[in-house]
């Protein structure tokens, strides 16, 4: 790729995600913390084949997703 296309390719990145780009800029706030969240709860609906019913997969959810457990994940 020539150096054109790498910068139009910058400039089109920029310009999608420019609303983000500037909430974070003004308020220094990323959606960092959701974000992480929401993978770990897509992680262990993954695994739901092992809960016998959906109280036990909620009840892991809650579980993985706690500050006190959230320490101890090993997202390898």
């Amino acid at each position: 790729m020539g150096a054109l296309s790498e910068l139009h390719r910058l400039a089109t990145t920029i310009e999608t995600w420019w609303p983000q780009i500037h909430a974070f800029l003004t308020s220094g706030i990323t959606n960092a913390g959701s974000e992480g969240t929401s993978r770990v709860i897509k992680t262990v609906a993954r695994d739901a084949y092992r809960f016998r019913n959906p109280q036990n997969q909620r009840l892991r959810t809650r579980t993985a997703t706690t500050r006190r457990h959230r320490g101890h994940l090993n997202p390898a």
